[in-house]
């Protein structure tokens, strides 16, 4: 208990000192190492590059005296030699820096890009060191001298430093010489070897020496930070200790009150840092984005966002607090979300700009709702001014038909007469049908809903429609789901709906084309049908618009036959969606959920 008791007081600067003592040892010990490791590396590569240039010049004087070498020969020479893991580049070279030879052929012709630095090779023929680089930054450890493959007292140098001519004769039986014009300033063997005209240089790569060296400088900073983290902890740990666990307990309450709100907000929420880098988002706007929070922590908001978006995030400065608008975003290629977004910027005590939020919430239901009200609206208006316009038109439009009967009956011989009266009928009976429109869209639909085999239902409207799609040259095909499960549905009114939808296919396929049929199970259990055809397809800003009364883009249509199809659909507590690409044709979706009754039995 005295121990432990004498231990809470051990003064901050022995802890302190000890750490500043190993930490000077520590490094001293890096200084001589890394010295050391220097030393060793040019005492290696300088060995084994002389070892290299002796054996290249033995080569090469070996192939010369017995197998008459020229210049192809030789590059083949060093090219093998080359061929080692670490070794870069051999070249050799003129006086003035023209390479003679190069392990890559293609450099041969060219100039050397290293050149000399102040330390040239000396005729004593000892190979020196430098570091440089290669053309590509690689890092190389260059070994250099004079080349000089042939040497006096070889048998083949006479007294001026040069080859007897009885040697060159041979060379020149065994491999013509080809001077410099022709082979375009290529390097021929034969020459002056004496005056030292050549150099060669051997790079080597420095890239494991120095690896090590980094990974030597990185745990000596490694241990060298823990010794420091460990003087300074002490020292403050001793100093703060109570107030830092007041501190930590007060923090934690309040990070665990912030998590919880944060992660609970309905709304999607992202953090930013002052370079526009995000720092959080919460599970919401993981589900509004679909962007995982892990994924695009530390990446810029204006590379991960849409691009209105991150507009909008940075125009949130510190002299800025709160900016609302509604936008529209697309994420990862996805359908655009309808978003209510508020961005503010984010300003520390001191009034120092330290970063950004953004709150944005998903307006997709809102806006169905809206445009859903904004239909049935529409619709009760529609419905009540037809109702009343159609009770009071026709009643007089019966008499008229009527008179334009009797004229068409009475005018026997006046065929212009006659030929007018008939307009007038066909007129009248075509005006009864937009009038029997209006009052099946404006009466209150009436569904005797049972439940249904989809595939039934499809059959039978099919059948009303082929005579039509073969007398216009249209290719109807039928793909249908197998064991689909039963739906609550008016089988006479869904068949009207499916009219409908082949009728609107059809008329916009005058010079013929296909419509495809398909059932099948939708993602929510029940059972999906499509209506498809390769049509001229619906534009943009008109798709918007298909299901409202009276749009149409036919000359001769009364806009009703979508809307109809809407309600109807709708009537039966179901969905229609639409897909249309211009000059491609367009595609109806329905989903229908499953019968009640046989998802009660199946519950």
């Amino acid at each position: 208990m005295k121990k432990k008791h004498i231990s809470l007081y051990v003064s901050p600067w022995m802890i302190i000192g000890a750490a500043l003592i190993l930490l000077a040892i520590l490094m001293t010990m890096a200084v001589n190492n890394y010295n050391r490791e220097k030393r060793y590396m040019a005492q290696i590569l300088l060995e084994k590059g002389a070892a290299l240039i002796k054996s290249f010049e033995a080569g090469t004087r070996t192939g010369m005296r017995a197998m008459g070498w020229n210049e192809r020969q030789v590059q083949y020479l060093i090219e093998e030699l080359a061929d080692q893991a670490d070794v870069v580049y051999i070249a050799v070279t003129d006086i003035s820096g023209r390479i003679l030879a190069h392990s890559d052929s293609g450099q041969v012709g060219g100039v050397f890009a290293n050149g000399f630095d102040e330390s040239k090779p000396d005729p004593a023929q000892s190979p020196k060191w430098r570091l440089t680089s290669t053309q590509n930054s690689k890092p190389a450890f260059e070994v250099y001298r004079f080349f000089n493959p042939f040497t006096k007292g070889n048998g083949h140098i006479n007294h001026t430093g040069r080859m007897s001519m009885s040697h060159m004769g041979r060379m020149r039986q065994n491999s013509p010489r080809r001077d410099a014009t022709e082979n375009n300033g290529a390097w021929c063997m034969p020459g002056n070897y004496e005056k030292n005209e050549q150099i060669i240089f051997i790079g080597f790569d420095r890239t494991p020496f120095i690896e090590a060296r980094q990974q030597d400088f990185r745990n000596t900073a490694i241990i060298s930070s823990v010794l420091m983290v460990l003087g300074f902890a002490g020292f403050t740990t001793m100093l703060v200790a109570q107030s830092y666990r007041a501190t930590r307990r007060r923090l934690q309450d309040t990070s665990a009150i912030a998590d919880e709100v944060v992660a609970g907000l309905p709304a999607g929420l992202m953090v930013m840092d002052q370079k526009g880098n995000i720092v959080l988002a919460n599970p919401a706007a993981e589900s509004i984005t679909g962007l995982e929070a892990e994924a695009i922590r530390g990446e810029p908001a204006r590379d991960v966002l849409p691009e209105n978006l991150a507009r909008l995030i940075s125009g949130a400065g510190p002299e800025t607090r709160i900016i609302e608008e509604e936008l529209e975003c697309s994420f990862a290629g996805e359908k655009a979300v309808p978003l209510s977004v508020s961005s503010a910027g984010i300003v520390n005590e001191d009034g120092v700009f330290i970063g950004s939020l953004i709150i944005f919430r998903d307006l997709t239901e809102i806006k169905a709702l809206q445009q859903a009200m904004q239909r049935k609206e529409k619709l009760a208006a529609v419905g009540g001014l037809a109702a009343g316009i159609a009770h009071e038109i026709r009643n007089p439009l019966s008499s008229v038909k009527g008179m334009a009967t009797y004229f068409k009956n009475k005018f026997t011989d006046d065929p212009e007469a006659r030929q007018a009266a008939e307009l007038m009928v066909q007129e009248t009976d075509r005006l009864n049908r937009v009038i029997n429109e209006l009052l099946e869209f404006a009466r209150p639909s009436k569904i005797n809903s049972r439940p249904t085999d989809i595939n039934t239902v499809i059959d039978h409207s099919v059948r009303l429609i082929r005579q039509d799609v073969e007398d216009r040259n249209i290719g109807l095909r039928l793909y249908k789901g197998e064991n689909l499960p039963a739906t609550d549905i008016d089988p006479d009114r869904f068949v009207q709906c499916l009219l409908n939808l082949y009728l609107n296919s059809i008329q916009a396929m005058e010079g013929g084309g296909q419509v495809i049929a398909e059932t099948g199970f939708s993602e929510e259990g029940g059972i999906v049908i499509r209506i498809e055809d390769n049509g001229p397809g619906i534009s943009e800003k008109d798709i918007s618009r298909i299901f409202d009364p009276y749009f149409t883009t036919k000359s001769k249509g009364t806009g009703l036959g979508l809307a109809i199809v809407h309600k109807i659909v709708e009537d039966h507590g179901g969905e229609i969606t639409v897909k249309s690409t211009p000059g491609q044709g367009t595609e109806f979706t329905i989903h229908l959920p499953a019968s009640r009754q046989q998802t009660e039995k199946e519950a």
